[in-house]
């Protein structure tokens, strides 16, 4: 093996706070790098130490948001230099109109709202819910797609008493027929197809931490109008007109929201070209070829290295 690339997120490699992945990083002889999918503004101290000390082990430190290389910089001490940011990929997959699409689902006269991911209470979809709820009267064609499995860890712990609590607040907000569940886990051309016959996204998240976002990566790959709340991520994706952002746990702003993208079309539209701009520039085929740059680049040094460090052992050789 010539390189390594490290995932890094603090629930997945053991210990405290993810802290076994410091044995590997300590003993690796060739150079590695490290893809953050977590950077917290304000980490705890195991939190901080973890990244800033496996971050200054390695080659580069990856980041899929701009916003996010300040953070990695003055909060974990990691050499700005480096520091690559790379964006997160979608897929670059070819689906149909989003009218095709409808009639494919049999939702011809629907008005589409999705978010998609594995569900947990960290999802604020209950807001979601309860913004339909305010617009359902005057739009009774607006349909509420909530796409995806109970996240594992949280069905372990909870069973799925948040998705029942879902349900219960559509039933007794009035609006079952508007709030639809797929409960299953989709496949990447299901993902794009839905989110190819959505009207707009919804991503109602609670942590105003959260650095990135894949979902909200995939609706940008398709063009879609997005409605989130003000999280990192989304601040930096939609900002200058890409998309509209609506306050924490607050149903009112997120229904106005949805409300603008049912009743100006235009601006819909205008948003729309803006996000395709930039999903454009997030499919894989570009994302991978970032990758294998900075990968190739690597490669090359250590080789070079390599090669200065044999050189100068072989003249001090012939010295001797």
């Amino acid at each position: 093996m010539d390189l390594l690339v490290i995932e890094h997120e603090y629930g997945i490699f053991g210990g405290e706070c993810g802290e076994y992945i410091l044995d590997l990083v300590k003993t690796l002889t060739i150079p590695f790098v490290i893809t953050t999918h977590t950077v917290l503004l304000s980490p705890s101290l195991k939190q901080q130490l973890i990244l800033s000390q496996a971050g200054n082990l390695s080659t580069n430190v990856i980041t899929m948001a701009e916003s996010s290389i300040s953070i990695l910089a003055s909060t974990y001490g990691i050499d700005i230099k480096k520091i690559v940011f790379i964006p997160h990929g979608v897929p670059g997959i070819t689906t149909q109109s989003r009218n095709q699409l409808k009639a494919i689902y049999s939702l011809q006269q629907k008005t589409v709202i999705s978010s998609f991911g594995l569900i947990s209470p960290a999802k604020g979809l209950e807001y979601g819910i309860k913004a339909i709820s305010k617009l359902a009267s005057d739009h009774p064609n607006l349909l509420y797609l909530i796409l995806g499995k109970t996240h594992p860890s949280v069905k372990e712990i909870n069973g799925e008493s948040y998705r029942q609590q879902l349900i219960n607040l559509s039933q007794r907000l009035g609006i079952k027929k508007n709030v639809h569940f797929i409960d299953k886990y989709l496949t990447k051309e299901e993902i794009m197809a839905y989110l190819g016959l959505s009207d707009a996204y919804l991503t109602p998240y609670l942590s105003k931490e959260q650095a990135v976002s894949g979902t909200l990566a995939y609706a940008m790959g398709c063009g879609r109008v997005i409605i989130s709340t003000p999280y990192r991520y989304a601040q930096e994706m939609l900002g200058n007109g890409r998309g509209l952002l609506a306050k924490f746990k607050d149903a009112a702003s997120i229904a106005a929201c949805i409300q603008t993208v049912l009743e100006h079309p235009m601006q819909k539209k205008r948003m729309e070209n803006k996000t395709l701009a930039i999903g454009k520039t997030m499919l894989w085929s570009n994302v991978a070829q970032k990758y294998a740059d900075l990968f190739g680049n690597i490669l090359k040094t250590t080789h070079r290295d390599s090669s200065e460090v044999a050189a100068i052992n072989q003249s001090e050789m012939q010295v001797e």
